[in-house]
């Protein structure tokens, strides 16, 4: 197990993508040092220096050296504690879980943000059909397993789960239920919030909601 002292987390309690890194480094074992930034208020000179180009959390520091982006942080802790590993060992199983960790990154997050800064109940409706078709692709892919891996939770349900925290939200602005329309998913979703990873780092969803409805404003 590493000490606190070489592995730092620059985290925001409501961000999916740090959810990301936080799920990882728990399902490792890894102890580390979570340094909460204050997105709203001004970032701090640590998290400018360690990521200057997009200036954004997460960043995971691990002796000194930052790593970005939660997808590859999420990747890179998976190889720097190799123990219990998160990607599958068959490349072609590996391929199919980058391949849906990317798709996941390109859809889940902006489609749902189409809800939250939607005009007008026509504009909002359209966008939690797309959500709700995004989300039935997963299903697919999903199928009748149990993790997207199969019987282990794993690298995709990590990258899943962290846009997922935001649903709670979306159904709430979007005047919908998830499950009526994605069971699977859905049931998939209570699986995982009984890991003890994601249980001990999951926010809470009526504080998203909170936090969602103020950035709605703030950008709308």
């Amino acid at each position: 197990m590493s000490k606190a002292g070489e592995v730092v987390l620059l985290d925001f309690w409501a961000s999916p993508f740090c959810l990301r890194a936080r799920v990882a480094l728990e399902e490792k074992g890894v102890a580390y040092e979570s340094r909460e930034e204050n997105l709203l208020g001004g970032k701090s000179d640590l998290l400018l220096s360690s990521n200057p180009i997009h200036r954004k959390v997460p960043v995971l520091l691990h002796n000194g050296l930052p790593v970005l982006e939660s997808s590859n942080i999420v990747a890179y802790v998976d190889e720097a504690w190799p123990s219990k590993p998160l990607l599958p060992t068959n490349p072609y199983e590996r391929a199919q879980a980058r391949f849906w960790a990317d798709y996941i990154d390109k859809t889940v997050f902006e489609t749902g943000k189409g809800i939250w800064l939607s005009k007008g109940a026509e504009e909002r409706e359209a966008a939690v059909k797309n959500l709700i078709e995004v989300v039935k692709n997963l299903e697919g892919a999903l199928g009748d397993k149990d993790f997207f891996g199969g019987d282990a939770f794993g690298y995709v349900d990590i990258i899943a789960m962290g846009p997922a925290s935001w649903f709670y939200a979306y159904e709430e602005i979007g005047g919908f239920k998830l499950e009526d329309h994605c069971p699977k998913f859905s049931s998939w979703m209570q699986r995982c919030l009984q890991r003890p990873s994601i249980a001990k780092t999951y926010p809470d969803p009526e504080k998203v909601h909170q936090l969602v409805v103020k950035l709605s404003e703030i950008m709308g």
